[in-house]
């Protein structure tokens, strides 16, 4: 059969003031019936351009200047807007990267599907809306009719991604391109909306370009994939093929930047060096050899042209890869004995369970019986305020990482910030070094915050958009007045060596430096004042995998520096797998699980740990038709969160005991505990109370 969609030669480009980026470059593409075809790489190597080019919606600037897009046969470059509009949205659907900025805040969720309804088909109102009702539920909404009436703000994460698949379906399209449909979201929601978009996708026999930067989506997901640096294809195969015989060392290098749960912790993540090249400025030769370990004379002179020994499998590159990839990290500079930390976990009417292996060392931080609740104006009276964080506890040692994961809305943040004492607890401790934070006031409180440093989960909006980097760094050590301008500027430069910037960083503002590099900002911003103990709370999760395992590398070697502890908040399983010591697993502010790292992912207990592990995609596609675990359903509120267990709402083994007893906690090991009726494997021969202290 013939490609529903056929992209020949497509170059793009973008005038801003004198420069011209060329962010498009000689591109081909095919779309066949029902097929799905992934387009990889990182930021800024034209992904997303080439779906808004073939979208015809280009940023002010853009210009197809060169190729062919065909649809259904149809040409699409050079026609005009109203023939686009018929198309756009009807015939071929965009789900946007970003759903906070791509939805409307002024306007329901109803009026927004509704409307390429009323558009395209000439639906009355009441016939879209309830298209519109319709298409939520296709798409896994939860009570369709009466989300027609909210606005975006009122919807999570999650359910603003299923609104935007759905205002893309709701029209039927034949082409759907999907521009990063889960960046940002948990592990558990992305395996939810990737699923629907295969059963969606399948029902109604469309095609789908899958735009990511995450080789792990690519694997499980994509029928065939396009490698996509700086604007131009560098490798296209069969998925499978692909996987199996990488020939070009940029496809190699993402797949290797992945963290895998098996990832060796004492091995550096393998990152690619350098940043991507400014398609703004003339490259000369292949793009990618300034970053390329293989690179020779050649590559630096001449462009290697996309081809192939013999198939669909073809590469651009003068010194192909042989035989099957191999992912290697060389070993880091720290040591891989394991602090064995007081652990702490304690439960309503439950005793605190002690690991015996660390009685006696005094823990850095100590939390206690947290508890945080915030009231709800208005509706407090009748439902109760919000319970973020609902009586849990844990200690971390000095030189410990200590992870804490969990779904969004699950009470991590707030937790960190409770422990950097941004917010007071309702009740319980929060204790540093013998002194409880809740308690201190005024100048004692700023003295004890010195050795408490928080890395902010948006970097971007933590720093002064009108400050300059140089006055960033320095202003924790001018409000504390401890030094003098020379010592302070000294400081800064040392600073900026140690994340691997450049002394003029100094001068340039916020805006001018990629997400990765303000990453390292924040990180600097962290270590000003030489703390002991930084939480980072999501600190990789808006960045590409390559941009992700630099900034992981860097956190491993500052810990090992500086004597660092940390606390380390995330969704992403792999990266807490990969930085942590120890981890506790929350659930709708309750702490489920916490043991040992490698304990915990190789034998989880709660079959809420054991879900968040089955929903990570592991980049092979051998294991794309393996029946994985994941979680159905939403996460309950937290104003009126469940009796019993809380996650028995969604729990495939919850019984009538789980409804009417909230379970205490078990060990499964030393320092292992966890909380439930039915756990996944025994508890240990001896009880609990044979564990406290």
């Amino acid at each position: 059969m013939p490609p529903v969609l056929e992209v020949r030669d497509l170059s793009t480009r973008i005038s801003a003031g004198r420069v011209v980026v060329r962010a498009v470059s000689n591109v081909d593409l095919r779309l066949d019936p029902g097929e799905t075809v992934g387009l990889v790489g990182e930021s800024g190597c034209g992904k997303s351009m080439t779906g808004l080019s073939v979208m015809g919606l280009l940023p002010p600037g853009g210009r197809i200047v060169s190729g062919s897009i065909k649809f259904d046969g149809a040409e699409l470059v050079g026609l005009g807007e109203p023939g686009l509009r018929a198309i756009r949205g009807n015939e071929i659907a965009m789900i946007f990267q970003d759903p906070h900025s791509s939805l409307d805040p002024t306007k329901t969720i109803g009026y927004q599907v509704a409307e390429p309804v009323r558009l395209h088909l000439g639906a009355s109102r009441t016939a879209a809306l309830d298209r519109a009702a319709d298409v939520l539920a296709m798409v896994g909404m939860s009570k369709p009719r009466e989300r027609l009436s909210d606005y975006p703000h009122q919807l999570s994460g999650g359910q603003r991604q299923r609104v935007l698949i759905a205002m893309a379906l709701s029209c039927e399209p034949k082409v759907l391109i999907a521009d990063e449909p889960t960046t940002a979201l948990d592990a558990t929601i992305s395996a939810q909306i990737l699923d629907l978009l295969e059963d969606v996708k399948d029902r109604l026999g469309m095609s789908m370009l899958l735009i990511t930067h995450d080789m792990g989506v690519i694997a499980a997901r994509a029928d065939r994939v396009s490698v996509m640096y700086a604007g131009k294809i560098v490798e296209t195969a069969p998925t499978a093929d692909l996987f199996a015989r990488m020939r070009h060392p940029y496809a190699r290098a993402l797949l290797a930047s992945i963290p895998r749960l098996d990832q060796d912790r004492g091995a550096a993540l393998s990152a690619i060096a350098g940043m991507p090249p400014d398609l703004g400025q003339p490259l000369v030769g292949c793009s990618f050899a300034p970053r390329c370990e293989q690179a020779g004379a050649i590559c630096r002179t001449s462009e290697p042209a996309l081809a192939g020994s013999a198939g669909d499998h073809l590469f651009a590159c003068w010194f192909p890869l042989e035989g099957p990839h191999g992912v290697d990290g060389q070993r880091l500079g720290v040591s891989g004995a394991v602090k064995r930390p007081l652990l702490v976990v304690s439960g309503a009417g439950e005793r605190p369970l002690l690991d015996v292996s660390g009685v006696g060392k005094r823990p850095l931080l100590e939390v206690s019986g947290l508890v945080k609740q915030y009231p709800v104006p208005g509706l407090a009276r009748r439902s109760g305020p919000v319970h973020a964080v609902s009586d849990i506890s844990f200690t971390v040692a000095p030189g410990e990482t200590f992870g804490l994961v969990g779904e969004s809305g699950c009470g991590k943040s707030t937790v960190g910030k409770m422990i950097v004492a941004l917010e007071r607890p309702t009740a319980g401790t929060v204790t540093l070094n013998g002194a409880n934070l809740a308690t201190l006031r005024g100048g004692e409180l700023r003295r004890r915050r010195r050795d408490l440093q928080l890395i902010f989960q948006d970097v971007y909006s933590s720093l002064d958009p009108r400050m300059r980097v140089g006055t960033i760094l320095s202003e924790p050590m001018v409000i504390a007045g401890a030094t003098s301008r020379s010592a302070r500027r000294k400081r800064v430069f040392d600073l900026l060596e140690e994340i691997g910037l450049p002394r003029g960083a100094v001068d340039r503002f916020p805006h001018e430096f990629s997400g990765g590099q303000r990453q390292r900002i924040g990180l600097a911003r962290a270590l000003t004042m030489k703390p002991k103990l930084i939480v980072a709370d999501e600190p990789v999760s808006a960045l590409d995998v390559s941009v992700s395992a630099q900034v992981l590398n860097l956190m491993r070697r500052l810990q090992a520096d500086h004597e660092l502890t940390y606390v380390v908040i995330s969704h992403d399983l792999a990266v807490v797998r990969y930085l942590a010591d120890r981890i506790g697993v929350m659930y709708l502010g309750k702490l489920v699980e916490i043991g040992a790292s490698d304990d915990v992912y190789a034998r989880p207990a709660h079959p809420y740990t054991a879900a968040l592990i089955g929903a990570i995609a592991p980049p092979d596609p051998a294991a794309r038709r393996a029946e994985r675990g994941g979680i159905t359903g939403e996460l309950p509120s937290p104003i009126n969160p469940p009796s019993g267990c809380r996650f028995r709402t969604r729990c495939p083994l919850a019984q009538e005991i789980c409804a009417r007893q909230e379970p205490r906690a078990r060990s499964f090991g030393p320092g292992h505990v966890a909380a439930c009726h039915f756990p996944l494997r025994p508890a240990a021969a001896e009880p609990a109370s044979a564990l406290c202290g």
